[in-house]
């Protein structure tokens, strides 16, 4: 356990914290504020995908990510915009449906976006235990049916093979757009391994950025 673990892990923020919908909140201003009481030179970055704190993909919604460094030590943190049933939010309104009646999630907003990354640094900063005990049981693990298996699988599968086909439309060599994708995520190549591998934000940051590959990475002209 780190000392900056241990110390921020015995601040009491029982006072600053609020009740919504059954869950336990603690404000982000007072979050931030008894960081850097103890912390001064603590700091915290948005992290940006194309200048939007923000990354989006039609199937899963819309991921906040933050950053945080507290003594030489850096912890990133991410959370998807919700409603306030903890429902993922979209770029367009959509209804679900419950055992007991049908319901409306609402399209996000940047109101909603705000929202999401303060509560994603306050969420950054439990990390270095601030807090962390009202985080506690929250991200118990619940098993996905099989037909949710099935459909992620499918839509990861699909991604993947779009991703190759633009590659192999615009003569990419697919290490180098690897090469790349892993830096932009700050992630190991031999992690990856292989362009089948990328994760779901990786492709989605490739969508968003494809005209940049094809500017950027392009042979077809020296073909």
């Amino acid at each position: 356990m780190s000392d900056v673990f241990k110390t921020l892990s015995e601040v009491n923020v029982n006072k600053f914290v609020e009740k919504k919908q059954g869950l336990t909140y603690l404000t982000w201003s007072h979050a931030w504020s008894e960081t850097v009481k103890v912390y001064p030179k603590a700091t915290y970055e948005i992290i940006k995908f194309n200048g939007l704190p923000y990354i989006y993909d039609e199937f899963t919604g819309y991921m906040c990510y933050t950053k945080v460094t507290i003594e030489d030590i850096t912890h990133e943190m991410w959370l998807p915009v919700m409603d306030g049933a903890n429902k993922a939010m979209k770029a367009y309104s959509y209804e679900y449906s419950t055992k007991y009646a049908t319901k409306n999630v609402n399209a996000a907003t940047m109101f909603d976006v705000n929202k999401t990354v303060m509560r994603c640094l306050v969420k950054n900063l439990a990390m270095f235990g601030l807090g962390i005990y009202i985080y506690k049981g929250e991200d118990l693990p619940e098993e996905p049916t099989k037909e949710e298996v099935k459909a992620m699988k499918f839509v990861k599968n699909a991604k993947a093979s779009a991703l190759k086909a633009f590659c192999k439309e615009f003569v990419i060599d697919t290490n180098a757009l690897l090469d790349n994708l892993c830096t932009s995520f700050t992630v190991d190549k031999k992690d990856v391994k292989s362009i089948d591998n990328v994760s779901n934000e990786m492709i989605t940051f490739f969508e968003s950025n494809k005209q940049f590959y094809i500017d950027n990475l392009s042979l077809k002209d020296s073909v």
